[in-house]
């Protein structure tokens, strides 16, 4: 199995075809140090551009500047084992934690060695708490400590001379100096009695501490594996076989194929109870689907002939047949997967810190157990009790949880923000949306249905409904926008029928409208503000457009070029969408949690300002942006972010329609005027202002299409069109770098006082072991507790 496996992330164009990244497992890591050391000796390889090392995950993302070839993946790997890691698959590192040995997990054996083996050395200390006095003889003691010590340890003096060749520190080196000193210590004290002479030994205090470190990263290995429970319950969700269709040439009957086998264009079969292969369009029949596991949502979906399915949700009680649509690495199952890999795999802004912190730790430590062991002799304690006093600073000064401390956070944080729709693209993102006091929304798709009906057709005198709507239904035929499937739905509705080639030379005009020939006749469909540039006169038309604005409609004209190129009005055209259940509620919440609120929309003043009203916005105090063409989105979120407050000409038209006066002009680019600002938005033309966002937030559909281009601009993405979600984000946000701050708190805290402690004498080295793998468990099972966060809206 191949090691090295290509990663290809959904959201990133790379910018050369020569750029790729691999993922490597690195076997061996056990610190802060360890991350540290291997980051240096992959950034040094030729070909490679950056590298990123995940303790928690213990792995390992190498970017090159060149094609991943043989020779460079094989001289990563040699670099790798060289500095005295294991280069292994993420895959054989998942399978090696599930083999058993007669029952008894295979990592756990050497800790049962060692338990077994450092008992009898231990139970002395137990019997003096009960006056008793149970001391094994000298030789017995040698017998019982020595196989720890250089067989169970042997890992320990392995790390530990790599990383002194390498000139740098790791746990494994404090550990292997400060026991074996222990063992030195008893086995020269042993040897140099008297005959006969009953000495005080300290080979518990080695053989305990060995036992006590290989206990508490077993049982840390064990906690990080329930941090990545989320991936593997993914991984789950897609099935093997698929039962593919007869297709009348080359199968006549109904065949099991590997789901690995399956190919766009396939029809299946999907039966009761089973879970969906691939992504696709029902074909044939009606069922429910269970996408909880994929978007958060509890009720099962409605799919009927038309509806599209994603691959890993569960169907309900009916049969249906399916058309793949994607596959493999293009499916939105294969896309969860890349980006909640991505967001575990990456580091957070604040990971620097400590990858600072660890650069220069273990010399630090060694320092500090030098100094502790010549104060000591300086006081004049025998060299026994100095040197056990050194080796204990040695024991407990281990950064191993310092380097668990972020990565654990994240892993469980976007591990369970998964699992309720919420995807986390990047720890970047995750980390800064816990500052956000400002969140702008796109108004169609996002807060509202984005469905919007034909309302009415006002035609102009003379100009036949029917015809009107024939001839729009022409110029929309091609169209995606959810205006142009209004008019067709309306046609359809009304029986017409329109043909393919009913219109020519057809032209989208970005945030304006279509152009195009209808049975020779050139007509344009578009917005009023697009009437204006074309200079059609509105006459009596202008006004009732207004009234319908006013309403709240969003209106389009239909106009024919005449004569001398002049455009006339043929009809206007008002659409109406609704408001989403639940947006004013989330919007009422957010606004509880004193954040900042705008909806930025490409509509008509009147339209926003009556969407503004049902959702419980409020426009006098400019939180209505209204007019804004697709392009200049990025621009508006670009002022909310400065903390500029002069608003664009639509927000002072509607801030003057509602008799508001607008904010006053802030100080530009001043400290306190700067705001983090979230963009939510669902659409391809929303993609600008997501990335221009300091967090972009994508509203997913099943259906796929243009809210794919968005999902890959935004930092987060929510699986379900529900605005609820956004308070959902921002609150697993906030509560992840709560835990990673507690952690590294506890981690810092840990080792300051820890280490005075133990130069002072007050911990022993068994104490300090204990200590030591204690807060390695405690951080991770800290971060452990994001998994029971449920949203909001669910508790």
């Amino acid at each position: 199995m191949n090691t090295l496996t290509a990663v290809a992330d959904p959201g990133v164009v790379p910018e050369s075809p020569e750029l790729c990244q691999i993922d490597l497992g690195i076997g061996g890591m056990t610190c802060a140090s360890c991350v540290s050391r291997v980051e240096k000796v992959l950034k040094k390889q030729p070909g490679v551009s950056g590298a990123s090392v995940n303790l928690a995950t213990e792995s390992a993302r190498v970017m090159l500047s060149g094609p991943d070839d043989a020779e460079t993946l094989a001289r990563i790997k040699r670099a790798v084992r060289d500095a005295g890691y294991e280069p292994r698959s993420m895959a054989a590192m998942d399978e090696d934690s599930n083999e058993r040995w007669h029952g008894i997990p295979t990592d756990f054996l050497p800790v049962l060695a060692g338990l077994l083996l450092s008992a009898p050395l231990a139970l002395p200390m137990v019997g003096d708490l009960f006056g008793k006095h149970w001391m094994l003889p000298s030789w017995m003691q040698f017998l019982l400590a020595t196989p720890v010590q250089f067989w169970l340890g042997a890992r320990f003096y392995k790390a530990g001379w790599h990383a002194l060749k390498a000139l740098t520190g790791n746990m494994e080196l404090l550990v292997a100096i400060g026991t074996t000193a222990g063992w030195m210590l008893s086995t020269w004290l042993w040897w140099s009695a008297e005959p006969g002479e009953m000495v005080h030994l300290y080979y518990e205090g080695s053989a305990v501490v060995i036992t006590l470190v290989l206990l508490g990263k077993w049982l840390e290995a064990r906690a990080k594996r329930q941090t990545t429970s989320a991936i593997r319950a993914l991984h789950a969700l897609r099935p093997e076989w698929a039962h593919l269709l007869p297709d009348g040439i080359k199968r006549t009957e109904e065949t099991d194929v590997p789901v690995d086998e399956l190919l766009p264009g396939d029809l299946i079969t999907v039966r009761p109870g089973e879970r969906f292969p691939a992504d696709g369009t029902v074909a044939q029949g009606s069922t429910q689907a269970d996408e909880s596991m994929l978007t958060g949502e509890a009720m099962p979906v409605p799919k009927a002939v038309g509806d599209g399915v994603t691959g890993g949700a569960l169907n309900g009680e009916g049969a249906v047949q399916v058309s793949v649509r994607a596959v493999g690495a293009q499916s939105v199952l294969a896309h969860i997967i890349a980006l909640v890999q991505d967001a575990q795999a990456g580091k957070a802004p604040v990971q620097r810190l400590v990858d600072q912190v660890a650069a220069v730790f273990v010399p630090v430590v060694l320092v500090i157990a030098l100094i502790t062991l010549g104060g000591w002799l300086y006081v004049g304690v025998p060299v026994e009790e100095a040197l056990l006093h050194a080796v204990s600073v040695l024991v407990i000064a281990c950064p191993c949880a310092l380097g668990l401390a972020t990565p654990a956070a994240i892993m469980a944080g976007t591990g369970v923000a998964a699992q309720h729709g919420i995807l986390i693209k990047d720890a970047q993102a995750l980390e800064i949306a816990h500052r956000v006091d400002t969140v702008a929304f796109d108004k169609t798709g996002t807060l509202t249905v984005g469905h919007p009906r034909l309302r009415l057709i006002e035609a102009a005198a003379g100009v036949d409904e029917l015809a009107v709507l024939q001839a729009a239904s022409a110029l929309q035929a091609q169209s995606a926008h959810p205006l142009a499937r209004a008019v067709l739905e309306a046609a359809a509705t009304r029986g017409l029928t329109v043909a393919a080639d009913a219109a020519q030379d057809v032209q989208a005009v970005s945030g304006r409208g279509s152009l195009g020939t209808v049975q020779g006749a050139k007509l344009a469909l578009g917005s009023l503000r697009w009437m204006d540039e074309l200079g059609a006169a509105m006459g009596p038309l202008a006004a009732r457009a207004q009234t319908l604005q006013d309403e709240g409609a969003t209106v389009s004209v239909l106009a024919a070029q005449g004569e001398a190129d002049q455009w006339a009005p043929l009809a206007l055209l008002a659409f109406a969408d609704e408001a989403k259940p639940g947006a004013a509620a989330a919007l009422a919440g957010l606004r509880a949690q004193g954040l900042r609120l705008f909806m930025v929309s490409g509509d008509n003043r009147g339209a926003a300002l009556a969407m503004a009203h049902t959702l419980g916005l409020r426009p006098d105090e400019g939180e209505v942006i209204a007019e804004v063409l697709p392009g200049d989105k990025a621009a508006v979120v670009q002022r909310l972010k400065l903390g500029e407050r002069e608003p664009p000409p639509g927000l002072v038209a509607l801030a003057a329609v509602e008799g508001g006066t607008p904010p006053a002009t802030g100080t530009t680019g001043s400290k306190e005027s700067l705001h983090t600002v979230a963009m939510v938005g669902d659409g391809v033309n929303d993609a600008p202002a997501l990335a221009a966002a300091d967090v972009g937030m994508a509203m997913s559909h099943s259906q796929g299409g243009s809210s794919d281009v968005a999902m890959h601009a935004a930092g987060i993405t929510l699986m379900r069109g529900d605005p609820m979600l956004v308070a959902a984000a921002l609150d697993i946000s906030r509560r992840t770098v709560s835990k990673i701050r507690q952690n590294l708190f506890w981690a810092f805290a840990y080792n300051a006082a820890g280490i005075p402690l133990a130069a002072l004498g007050y911990l022993s080295p068994v104490l300090a072991g204990a200590a030591m793998a204690l807060s390695s468990v405690s951080v991770v099972s800290n971060a452990l507790l994001l998994k029971r966060w449920k949203p909001p809206v669910q508790r």
